[in-house]
């Protein structure tokens, strides 16, 4: 981090400081932070929290009230995500992980995505690194899961058109078609500032790509309803099409 950075430099000390109640083996980020294309204030701090035993009813609430304490305290910690995992931190993805993320409790699975940023470029913030506590994630099984999540996850959301006036789904739903292309075809990771160069290479309408690029590197203004209705229609023509392409291709190839 830079100077830059401060509020995010305090809220993670400040986290770490009052974490440490529960006996934490190990603290890391992944995504953005991480990954090093981080924007204060605008990308989101996730976080991975190996306990030195699973989680109690009691550890539960103390956690919520840890969360609920650095919302009040500090601005940025509503962009703060945790996974908790217990000892051994195996991350089956097929289980889900008690995890503080959009200001509530809830359980997550910790995806083959993230575990492998983890052992990719995962930032250790406390106590021992991914690679001593996490097993690694074979090709195979990150590719039958972006394959999945493409499939299962977004493709039946481009069908619900009221999502697509939303920011959220428009800046995150053709990026992470992006990155699951540079995966299947590369197998790597790739920032999101890294996908939005790469979009219009995919044949994403320009439009869109340079309104996802300037919410999130540059100053924009509000927009227009007109713009909305368009970029929504301009989003969802694009991705259909574009995942139909990517599962046929790819699901496939995985299932020989």
């Amino acid at each position: 981090m830079t100077d830059a950075d401060d509020a995010t430099a305090r809220l993670l000390n400040r986290f770490l400081t009052d974490l440490r109640a529960f006996a934490p083996v190990a603290l890391w980020a992944h995504g953005s932070l991480a990954g090093g294309d981080y924007q204060e204030g605008r990308s989101d701090l996730d976080l991975i929290a190996v306990l030195d035993a699973p989680p109690s009813l009691a550890t539960v609430r103390g956690l919520v009230r840890l969360h609920r304490r650095l919302r009040v305290d500090e601005p940025l910690a509503v962009k703060l995500h945790c996974g908790y995992l217990p000892p051994g931190g195996q991350a089956d993805a097929e289980r889900s992980y008690v995890t503080w993320a959009q200001n509530v409790l809830m359980k997550r699975p910790v995806t083959p995505v993230t575990r492998r940023e983890l052992h990719a470029f995962g930032l250790v913030l406390h106590g021992e690194p991914p690679e001593d506590l996490l097993p690694p994630v074979r090709d195979r099984e990150l590719n039958a899961f972006v394959v999945r999540d493409q499939k299962e996850f977004w493709r039946p959301a481009v069908d619900k058109a009221r999502l697509w006036k939303q920011d959220v789904w428009v800046d995150l739903g053709p990026v992470t078609f992006a990155r699951a292309t540079v995966t299947l075809r590369e197998g790597r990771l790739i920032s999101k500032r890294e996908a939005l160069d790469l979009l219009t290479e995919l044949g994403a309408p320009r439009e869109v790509v340079e309104d996802i690029r300037l919410r999130r590197y540059g100053d924009p203004v509000p927009p227009t309803d007109a713009w909305l209705s368009r970029r929504a229609e301009l989003t969802r023509d694009y991705l259909g099409p574009a995942i139909d392409g990517l599962v046929a291709t790819y699901e496939g190839f995985m299932r020989a």
